[in-house]
């Protein structure tokens, strides 16, 4: 494996001379898991209509020595011995090109140092390197060693992210995370763009995934308490690139990728990305997932001023969904655990036979780029989304009752499934949204200031209709009848009863304030403006200040209850995000900065995946809001193959809402919460063919405020005080027909409280993972990896009384090829 990562930016004119070298027999050699096409076709081009190349382009007789030399390691210089020319973010990339150019190469450093990684939006132009926040990315090499399958399998590579599974009448299943603690559950973007919809995501169409931590509403909107999530997507590229594998492995896994790109002309590219994908869960019964998905996209103008991206996203997932094992309060002790911590079975699920997660996700997307020259750059990014769901799920409570008698009679303890407030009853959910984000990229000089703008708009709509149905027992109403064994839990339940619409309406949920209802309707419009203008000062001094304002206007609406009656309701607010930072870049390799940054988020803004908070009595809620202040570092060492990060923060938010889990109302409160701390993260190649990438997290996250005076001091739920991640390979004996790479790393996250008076505890995650890989035949690859080697008991996803066990000891063993 090569030391540094080579890309290329070819000019218009040259790009056969770029396939002259190739034919000639030049050769990069690509870190493992790199495509031929990506290693050898050329140029790595703009991935979207707001994507921005790693490399630079150097006008003849101006060229960078870096350049000539990076050239040089093409035809065989030593690696660990060219120099490289990191990214300068004190200089603007130049968008003019120039037929008569020379094509230069650039060495940029290992592909596991995630500094050189582009965030992945227009809003957020610069890398890693260059952006003035706490960014942690999955990079597509990593998630190729850990055989990454799903969003929540790559983000558990970030330390301070956490799953939740939802929670109340109308709570969701799906990708519902937290960032530091705070709900991030409608902050999750795919180059750009919100994904509105609930379902899990698999990772088959990512290049990488990059955690933008703290509040962001300056580029993404409301929301972004705790940050933000976007996934970075495969897109076409100029050359050919064929690929494909197949895994099978521990209970019943078996899934196949396909990912295809065809050059078509000088500047037109298609590519195809496909899955299919089942299993079940080691350690849990009675839960799988069957999906499969496609995403074909086609490329004009690759290499052009003006290039037009259009992609299309589908994927069927049929699964069980799985709320884990209930908390129990042993006698004597005044903190709840999960019942697995007292004996119970972690294999325990407490579904029945009608429970069911089945999604279609539909979304269409266009990426607009204009280069109108060497200053003013226009970006549109257009996607329209069509999310089709039914959802029925067992949401297990263990009352007193039920408690005490785990610890006398474990064979007497009986559990209700049908949760805090009956539900979530059965529904059948369908939404749709579009959103449009137009932004100008301007660079020029007043006088001796150099200047780069940023404006544009953002208009988006989701809608959201969920048709409600309801249970019978045995002739009575089964929503709160329906009871299992804590012990030896049934899931076949005779005499229950699935209705359909409207037939036992007596069983659907009464939400306070709102009723009964069979057809539950939300949507919301949001009409954002946001401009930030970034001024260099000195050639080394820069500040950067911006703003946004947003005009959301949601309603929501119940009718066609038992009795016929209807509830109506709406709210419309005016929010506005500053944000400024101060950088300093002494040199190309280093970065030292200060951000201070607001976010909003208004009630029912998460309007597919949240419980009903619109009601007469929370109109008038102001929105959350929160502040960010951070200082940090980012340094590239070793000749761009290292990077490494330092940062400190103070993230304060007030005016938080509460939602009470056993009647799902939500409540205005004075609390004000705080996390405060520090995070570090070091990524790269520390010597040749030796990758790792490690993160800590160190947060002191508490309220800091409460009208429930007990509660002042306490620790914010499911945000870790420690939590780190750890993973690293070797490859042995590197290009020869002998080689092998092999590694593994640790995720670890400290104990966290699961209520505000912390009273409820899930223990720490301490998980050993593994890999083993060989090439051979120049495009193929076996690779084993082993997950949870030591069968430790984590869990995964987290709410208030209930906690989901993660996967116990798993293999996977892949075959891939790559041409």
């Amino acid at each position: 494996m090569p030391s540094p990562l080579i890309r290329r930016r070819v000019h218009p004119a040259p790009l056969m001379a770029g396939f002259a070298l190739l034919c000639s027999g030049l050769h990069v050699g690509s870190a493992e898991g790199a495509t031929d096409g990506e290693a050898a076709a050329g140029p790595k081009h703009h991935r979207h209509a707001g994507r921005r190349m790693h490399a630079r382009a150097h006008p003849a007789g101006d060229a960078p020595v870096a350049g000539h030399r990076a050239t040089e390691h093409a035809a065989g210089a030593r690696p660990d011995e060219v120099p490289v020319r990191p990214l300068n973010g004190q200089k603007l990339e130049q968008a003019g090109r120039n037929a008569a150019e020379e094509e230069h190469v650039t060495v940029v450093g290992s592909r596991m140092n995630i500094l050189h990684e582009d965030i992945g939006l227009s809003r957020m132009p610069q890398d890693v390197m260059h952006t003035a926040q706490t960014v942690n990315v999955v990079p597509k090499l990593l998630m190729e060693q850990q055989n990454v399958k799903s969003l929540e399998e790559a983000l558990r590579n970030v330390p301070g992210v956490t799953a939740s599974v939802g929670e109340g009448q109308g709570g969701m299943s799906g990708d519902q995370f937290l960032i530091r603690g705070f709900q991030a559950q409608n902050d999750i973007y795919e180059d750009g763009l919100r994904d509105f919809g609930v379902y899990s995501r698999d990772s088959f169409d990512y290049d990488h995934v990059s955690v933008i931590k703290g509040p962001s509403s300056e580029v993404f909107g409301n929301g972004t308490t705790g940050g933000a999530i976007n996934m970075v997507t495969k897109m076409p590229h100029l050359g050919n690139s064929y690929g494909g594998q197949f895994s099978g492995g521990s209970a019943d896994y078996y899934r196949g990728t396909l990912d295809v790109n065809q050059q078509i002309g000088e500047s037109t590219a298609v590519r195809i990305a496909a899955m299919g994908n089942e299993n079940d869960e080691v350690g849990r019964n009675s839960v799988y997932s069957h999906r499969w998905g496609i995403a074909p996209s086609i490329a004009f103008g690759l290499g052009r001023a003006t290039t037009l991206t259009i992609e299309y996203f589908h994927q069927t997932d049929n699964r069980i969904p799985d709320y884990g094992v209930p908390l129990l309060k042993k006698p004597g002790t005044s903190v709840s655990r999960p019942a697995t911590s007292f004996g119970l079975n972690r294999n325990n699920w407490y579904g029945t036979q009608y429970d069911q997660d089945a999604t279609n996700v539909d979304m269409l997307t266009a990426h607009l780029k204009l280069e109108l020259n060497s200053h003013i750059s226009f970006y549109d990014d257009l996607r329209g989304g069509m999310y089709d769901r039914y959802y029925s799920a067992s949401q297990e409570g263990c009352d007193a009752t039920c408690n005490a008698a785990y610890f006398t009679d474990p064979a007497a303890a009986m559990v209700a499934r049908r949760g805090h407030v009956g539900g979530p009853e059965p529904y059948q959910q369908n939404d749709w949204s579009v959103q449009n984000v137009f932004s100008t990229i301007a660079t020029f000089n007043t006088g001796a200031l150099k200047h780069q703008i940023i404006a544009g708009w953002d208009v988006a709509h989701v809608y959201d209709r969920r048709t409600n149905y309801a249970y019978n027992y045995n002739g009575q109403n089964g929503t709160r009848a329906d009871k299992t064994s804590l012990v030896n839990p049934t899931n076949d339940v005779p005499g229950l009863l699935l209705g359909g619409l409207g037939q036992y309406g007596y069983g659907l949920v009464n939400i306070s304030g709102v009723g009964k209802a069979l057809h539950k309707t939300g949507d919301g419009t949001d009409v954002g403006a946001f401009f930030s203008d970034q001024i260099w000062l000195t050639p080394k001094f820069s500040v950067r200040a911006g703003f946004r304002w947003d005009h959301w206007d949601s309603h929501y609406s119940a009718n066609e209850g038992p009795a016929g009656a209807g509830q109506s309701f709406g709210q419309k607010q005016d929010t506005y995000n500053p944000t400024v930072n101060l950088m300093y870049t002494p040199d190309d390799n280093t970065m030292l900065y200060f951000n201070w940054a607001q976010s909003t988020t208004p009630l029912g803004l998460y309007v597919t995946n949240s419980v009903e908070p619109l009601k007469a009595s929370t109109e008038g809620f102001k929105p959350e809001t929160s502040s960010l202040y951070e200082i940090g570092a980012k340094y590239n060492a070793f000749h761009g193959r290292m990077g490494f990060t330092v940062s400190a923060f103070r993230l304060e938010k007030g005016n938080s809402l509460l939602t009470d889990p056993s009647t799902g109302d939500v409540t205005s409160s004075s609390d004000r919460q705080r996390n405060q701390g520090f995070e570090l993260s070091a990524s790269g190649e520390i010597l040749k063919n030796w990758n790792v990438i490690a993160t800590y997290a160190y947060y002191d996250a508490r309220t800091i405020a409460s009208l429930t005076a007990a509660d002042v001091g306490k620790r914010i739920q499911y945000a870790p005080k420690n939590s780190a991640t750890f993973w690293t390979t070797y490859t042995a004996m590197a290009n020869t027909p002998w080689n092998v790479t092999f590694g593994g790393g640790l995720t670890w996250r400290q104990g966290v409280w699961l209520d505000a008076a912390n009273t409820a505890r899930a223990p720490s995650t301490v998980e050993w993972d593994a890999m083993i890989s060989h090439s051979f035949l120049k495009h193929w690859k076996v690779q084993m990896n082993g997950y949870n080697l030591a069968n430790r008991l984590n869990y995964s996803n987290l709410f208030s009384d209930r906690v989901t066990p993660s996967t116990g000891r798993a293999f996977l063993f892949n075959l891939s090829a790559t041409y």
